[in-house]
């Protein structure tokens, strides 16, 4: 587990890093101009948030990989974040509509790396958190 972990950790780094560059990629300038300041403001500081949240997950998982594996406290921050990733899986398929992918097939393949990107993450953490010490 402590390898999938330390690998996780290197993913959830460059994830939350590309959350940085949403603002720029999506073309937030133009598109949210109808928005008010605080809808507006609020997309920029909660994206950074996310941002940083996984940011420090990574941190964690490659820092403290034996201790999410081996420490109650650590079962039940992989608990948490597998809650996290699981609520992630679910809104991929519950909360984004179907439109912005279906038929479009780059859409098509980003949908299903991170469909199976999310179901891993919450694979991981859900085992680790029952104190499953190895997976593979």
């Amino acid at each position: 587990m402590i390898v999938h972990l330390k690998f996780i950790g290197f993913i959830l780094i460059f994830l939350g890093i590309i959350h940085l560059y949403f603002p720029k990629y999506f073309n937030w300038k133009e598109e949210l101009k109808s928005l008010s300041l605080i809808n507006k403001e609020m997309m920029f500081i909660h994206t950074f948030f996310i941002a940083i949240t996984i940011i420090l997950m990574g941190v964690l998982c490659i820092s403290s990989s034996e201790e999410l594996v081996e420490t109650e406290l650590g079962n039940k921050l992989s608990l948490g974040m597998g809650i996290f990733w699981l609520l992630r899986l679910l809104i991929q398929f519950f909360g984004y509509s179907s439109k912005l992918w279906k038929g479009k097939n780059f859409e098509t393949l980003i949908h299903i790396i991170f469909s199976c990107l999310w179901c891993y993450l919450t694979l991981i953490f859900i085992m680790t958190s029952i104190g499953q010490k190895t997976f593979f």
